[in-house]
């Protein structure tokens, strides 16, 4: 079955829903928010936008966050045509996920958020309109020359595909430190033309001057094996191992089974914007978060063994939501549950020896 048809997150709002595990997200979106901020008020002094401000978010997905990506553009530019005395733009936001996302829990929600809006803002703002946008964004979305301001919220490591040629990955599910060269080049070759053909599309979408900021997951280092991006799918791939070992998955299924996902370092990414031409890039910057979301303890490189049992929890609690729809169409409902607690366990352990995060890449350009 293609990718696209099966790669979404945990829909509703259960237990093991992306809505109610998506508070690392949220953590990012609070980040970039003042990089947004800035970026639109230097739209605002180059007349960028006027009496329509149209913004795109990608890879919304299906949780609140989406909703507060909308209130973080609103209230920028809001305050920046505050500050120089302007009217207040109209707002056209456009929703954007593969089509197997929940766009009907979002669209739930969007009554009681109009209507906060209306009550902080007043009866004169905007008005703002809100669309689902059902697509692939390494595809054409919107009209030429439409967008001011194009948002992405860790989204484009997720690849258009399994790349090609990883039949040599042998019991792993993602790029290892064994990995044979051409396991890493087959990864590397598919990010370079999805995010290639991701900055082409939205280059004929854009306004001139219009800005995008997106964010990540990458590695803060050149080596595709460092464990900031490989770590947590080692320990995945461990789980199943674990599974086949109790007979609970066949070997063929875990062989057959590759994450569609790439971390790319800043310097790969620095160079494609440069090769495709469109856009020039205002700023690059990174930042680290923790894998459990809720574990504000930056400073340990390891966690107690107290606590690593909870931040193992709520590491799967978050990758379940993202990755359940794509296992169960391979390896099928029945794993799931074992599986997890299987990998909460592994993850648990791992953190009590080391500390590993995420790096979050934030990339802020502008079409030319």
């Amino acid at each position: 079955m293609p990718l696209v048809n099966i790669l979404h997150m945990n829909h509703g709002d259960g237990e093991s829903s992306y809505a109610n595990n998506s508070f690392l997200q949220e953590n990012v979106i609070r980040k970039v928010a003042p990089l947004l901020k800035s970026m639109i008020k230097g739209m605002a002094e180059k007349d960028v936008f006027d009496n329509c401000f149209m913004a795109a978010d990608l890879g919304c997905s299906s949780s609140p966050n989406t909703l507060l990506v909308i209130s973080n553009i609103i209230d920028a530019v809001e305050e920046v045509c505050h500050e120089n005395s302007r009217k207040s733009p109209q707002f056209q936001v456009c929703l954007n996920d593969l089509s197997g996302n929940d766009f009907n829990k979002i669209f739930e929600l969007l009554p009681d958020f109009f209507a906060k809006l209306e009550k902080e803002k007043g009866q004169n703002f905007g008005p703002c309109f809100v669309y689902g946008v059902p697509g692939s964004f390494y595809g054409r979305l919107f009209p030429n020359e439409s967008l001011h301001l194009v948002h992405s919220t860790n989204s484009l490591h997720w690849l258009s595909q399994v790349p090609k040629g990883l039949e040599s990955t042998s019991l792993n599910i993602y790029i290892t430190k064994t990995s044979p060269p051409n396991v890493i080049q087959a990864y590397e070759k598919q990010f370079q033309l999805d995010f290639t053909k991701f900055l082409q599309m939205r280059s004929k979408e854009m306004v001139h001057g219009g800005r995008m900021v997106f964010t990540l997951t990458g590695r803060s280092i050149v080596d595709p094996t460092s464990d900031d991006c490989c770590s947590l799918w080692d320990l995945f791939a461990q789980s199943l191992i674990d599974m086949l070992e109790e007979g609970l998955v066949r070997e063929s299924d875990i062989k057959s089974f590759n994450i569609p996902v790439y971390t790319p370092c800043e310097e790969q990414v620095k160079n494609i914007v440069k090769w495709e031409g469109s856009f020039s890039i205002d700023e690059m910057s990174g930042f680290k978060i923790n894998w459990d979301p809720y574990d504000t303890d930056y400073t340990s490189t390891n966690s107690l063994n107290k606590l690593s049992h909870s931040h193992g929890k709520n590491t799967a609690k978050v990758i379940r939501a993202l990755i359940e729809p794509l296992l169960s169409s391979h390896f099928g409902n029945s794993i799931i549950d074992v599986l997890f607690d299987k990998y909460g366990n592994h993850v648990a352990r791992h953190l009590s020896n080391k500390k590993t995060r995420h790096f979050n890449m934030v990339v802020l350009l502008t079409k030319k």
